[in-house]
């Protein structure tokens, strides 16, 4: 489990500063010990995603809006948040940076008393450590579904590995690529654009075809995968795993960006349920127990989840890790 945010360290991309003069800005009050690299490290997939780059004061991020693609700007300085963007999609992503930067999140209900007094004492220490961290929700389903099912049933490294190749081979450019952007930037393909991927493309990138057809199938009602954004996060999670070869795990994993859930757990991980059950216990469990483990915090069950990931408890490792496997070249 990955504690350091990728964009917080030192990158190439963060030499490059951001010039030419926006299409669209805006400025909030930063809340009170706010980590813009805490917020929104879940949003990156892994180091190499072409969507986001280093900047020296935050980071760069590209996706599309209904407007049009946008690359976005945010920086945090002392109590200024500024989000800056370029494109045909710059007003529509600056209307949407308040809850990418977690300022939509409260966790008042996480911090009040008595709920507070019940937490694991390593849950309370992490969150005295980290109240800077707010739950970020971008709203963009079909962006973050594709990656999601990508990562189904495979390692980090296998998943991030075929999502780069794929980026760079069917993304676009960000707006101000090589200009006011990192020349690097990418902007994830469209639904359609997904659509037209050859299935040979697939294979070269190591994606089985159960994936890629779920994408696929998923991608096919991709107006209908929006409309999901504005209803709540139950009833999203619900929608999407209407859709077959979509589980709890891939619609909490996709819900958790895109609504900001603070309940919802990715039931079938490969490794949370062993993770969660040695940190409050010191002893693995499988999913089940995790979910008895956790009832007690249920509506807030992912906020315990990320408290503990940032506890710094590592659980020991037994038997053989998964198979990496390679299947670009045959």
């Amino acid at each position: 489990m990955t504690l350091a945010p990728p964009f917080a360290r030192a990158a190439s991309a963060a030499s490059e500063g951001a010039s030419g003069k926006p299409d669209a800005e805006d400025v909030w009050e930063a809340p009170e010990h706010y980590s813009l690299a805490a917020t929104c490290f879940p949003l990156q997939r892994g180091d190499g995603d072409p969507a986001f780059a280093a900047h020296p004061a935050g980071l760069w991020t590209a996706f599309r809006t209904p407007e049009g693609p946008a690359s976005l700007l945010l920086t945090h300085a002392r109590r200024e948040l500024r989000a800056r963007a370029w494109g045909e999609g710059a007003a529509s992503a600056i209307e949407s940076a308040p809850a990418l930067l977690g300022l939509t999140d409260s966790w008042e209900a996480f911090d009040a008393e008595p709920f507070h007094s019940t937490l694991p004492p390593l849950v309370r220490e992490a969150r005295r450590r980290n109240p800077g961290l707010r739950l970020p929700a971008t709203g963009r389903v079909t962006q973050e579904l594709v990656p999601a099912i990508l990562e189904q049933k495979v390692t980090g490294v296998e998943a991030r590995r075929a999502y780069r190749y794929l980026m760079r081979r069917f993304g676009s450019p960000a707006p101000g690529a090589g200009r006011a952007a990192p020349a690097g930037l990418v902007v994830p393909p469209s639904a359609a654009e997904w659509l037209r991927v050859p299935s040979w493309e697939w294979h070269r990138a190591g994606v089985g075809p159960q994936r890629s057809a779920t994408i696929m199938r998923a991608l096919r009602s991709a107006s209908g995968l929006e409309r999901l954004a504005a209803k709540t996060a139950s009833e999203a999670s619900a929608g999407l795993q209407t859709i077959p070869g979509i589980g709890v795990w891939t619609a909490a994993e996709i819900t958790q960006r895109t609504h900001a859930d603070p309940d919802s757990i990715s039931v079938g991980d490969y490794h949370l349920a062993k993770f969660v059950g040695y940190a409050l216990t010191g002893e693995r469990t499988d999913d089940a127990g995790m979910l008895r483990l956790l009832e007690p915090w249920r509506g807030q069950r992912q906020r315990v989840v990320r408290m503990l990931g940032l506890a710094g408890v590592r659980a020991p490792r037994y038997g053989p890790r998964m198979t990496i496997q390679d299947h670009r070249g045959h």
